[in-house]
């Protein structure tokens, strides 16, 4: 029997005005690929089908602007850009491909047949071969651009066979057959095929549908069944050091792009500096503008010397871009790029494109030489303490501090001497620290990046230990608190109520890895990661 599901219904204004556009841009995002998922923003009439029920609907065009049209057929595809499909704006890709391997997403201003809905759609109609098609109601989603991409994106998640993402209470009762995610700002999460109108970051999950909080749902495997007669992209970049891809220094510069296609695939790339000097790199996931927005990559970048050994890794905590800012030696080294979870989402499809652009900027750096700089709380205030190592004079030497894992300013000159130094930060929750100092020849060089939390002075329950050896986790809490604990890709472990004082707590099976587990009460949240070794 065939299955409809309907979207959320979004409670906004409804617009009487309605954009007339011009001819629809012809847009695809992998042209090769076989199976397409079609976006029909210029009307059409749909005969034939399960919906006609009451004879033929005539829909409307989209009622988009070709700007607009563009950026709901960016996200989209960013969406998809894992997988061998080709999401386009182009009918003769869509009628050129087989019957059993395509989907017509029709974005219109035409609901009234159907009713006040985000979007509708029939599970598993992709390989029907009957053109069946989904739709996305543009006016009744107030033309508002994300939410136009998330309905088309979830409406066509249905055609390739998922249903929704849910979420339920840790005593397994339903809270919503649409999962709204959990966070804020750039890193705020939430399943595709929950509800995404209100994060910024959403992707595909490994979660309970709406049969039960037992019922996991992969969604990637799904999309990629043999039902969908599709899979994965082949992997663009090798994933070993022998298999790294050359990334040439051109007048000081690189630039390269690839695609995290799996959440196991790792990208290399190797590159030679002809001489010591200032090398910075911008790591920045597929966006369609401010805080990343469309972005489906949280960014992790590791740097390898010539000899494959890690020097550091960088993944600002609140961003989904990277950035390295460091000084180097002549040589060889290697970049690795992956994909990875945050604080508020699972590293299970943290998948997508990307771009890394390289800059040097030559100048001496001493053969030998160490800054470290360590970094942690101290009852309300942050503590740094460095140690340096080298034959030149240092004549200043300066702290800077990012609130947004980009940019860096100054925050305090110390003493020449000094080797710490202690503050309270104001309105601060989360802060990196870097050392700049120059010396007596007028060399500069940068320390490593460190990350401070703040805590904050509300109580909050913690773990005793993030290094488990054993399915028993230690909490302290300052009273009644609720807590799950997941494992890397969303699966919750076990859940229950936490007491005033130590909690020990049966965390369920878990094999040697990373671990989440989140704090709730008093409508504040926390998650702590811990390691089961």
């Amino acid at each position: 029997m065939k299955t409809i599901i309907r979207t959320i219904v979004m409670v906004l204004p409804i617009s009487s005005t309605l954009m007339v556009n011009s001819q629809v841009p012809f847009l695809s995002s992998h042209p090769s690929a076989q199976a397409v998922i079609f976006l029909d923003f210029d009307g059409h009439t749909v005969n034939g089908t399960s919906w006609n029920y009451n004879g033929p609907i005539v829909c409307g065009a989209s009622g988009l602007t070709n700007s607009q049209i563009t950026e709901v057929f960016d996200r989209v595809s960013e969406d998809y850009r894992p997988f061998n499909i080709n999401v386009t704006t182009d009918s003769t890709k869509f009628l050129a491909a087989p019957l059993n391997q395509r989907t017509r997403v029709i974005i219109t201003v035409t609901s009234s047949w159907y009713g006040a809905a985000g979007g509708v759609s029939f599970v598993g109609s992709f390989s029907w071969g009957d053109n069946s098609p989904c739709f996305v109601f543009s006016q009744l989603l107030n033309y508002n651009v994300k939410n136009i991409a998330e309905a088309t994106s979830h409406e066509a998640g249905h055609t390739l066979g998922l249903y929704h993402q849910a979420s339920y209470d840790v005593n397994c009762n339903k809270l919503s057959d649409y999962y709204a995610g959990q966070g804020s700002g750039e890193i705020g999460w939430a399943p595709i095929m929950g509800v995404g109108y209100y994060e910024n970051f959403t992707l595909w999950n490994n979660g309970p549908n709406s049969y039960g909080c037992s019922s996991y749902q992969s969604d990637l495997d799904i999309i990629t069944s043999a039902t969908n007669g599709f899979g994965y992209r082949n992997d663009d970049h090798g994933n070993t050091f022998a298999d790294a891809t050359l990334a040439g220094l051109s007048n000081d510069q690189f630039n390269v792009d690839g695609v995290i296609e799996r959440n196991t695939d790792q990208d290399m790339f190797v590159f030679t500096l002809p001489s010591a000097g200032r090398f910075q790199l911008d790591a920045i996931p597929y966006n369609v503008g401010n805080n990343h927005a469309g972005s489906d990559l949280d960014m992790q970048v590791t740097l390898y010397n010539g000899s494959q050994a890690t020097l550091n890794v960088y993944n600002p905590g609140t961003l989904l871009s990277s950035v390295i800012d460091t000084t180097l030696n002549a040589g060889t080294y290697y970049l690795k790029v992956e994909g990875k979870g945050n604080m508020y989402a699972p590293a299970y499809a943290s998948l997508g494109s990307y771009s890394l652009q390289g800059r040097f900027s030559p100048g001496t750096i001493l053969p030998l030489h160490n800054i470290q700089l360590l970094g942690h709380l101290n009852g309300d205030k942050h503590e740094l303490d460095w140690t340096i190592q080298g034959d030149e004079a240092i004549t200043q030497q300066e702290v800077e501090i990012s609130t947004d894992g980009r940019n860096f300013q100054p925050l305090a000159q110390t003493q020449v001497n000094d080797r710490s130094y202690l503050y309270k930060p104001d309105n601060i929750t989360l802060a990196q620290y870097r050392l700049n100092i120059t010396t007596s020849n007028g060399h500069q060089y940068y320390s490593n990046v460190v990350t401070i939390r703040q805590d904050g002075s509300t109580p909050r329950p913690q773990l005793t230990g993030t290094l488990i050896f054993s399915n028993t986790v230690v909490v302290s809490s300052p009273g009644n608190y609720d807590y799950r604990i997941m494992d890397a890709n969303g699966r919750i472990l076990s859940g229950g109520k936490l007491i005033n004082g130590v909690n020990n707590i049966a965390a369920g099976p878990m094999t040697s890895g990373i671990y989440l587990i989140i704090f709730s009460g008093n409508t504040q949240q926390w998650t702590d990661k811990f390691v089961r070794q």
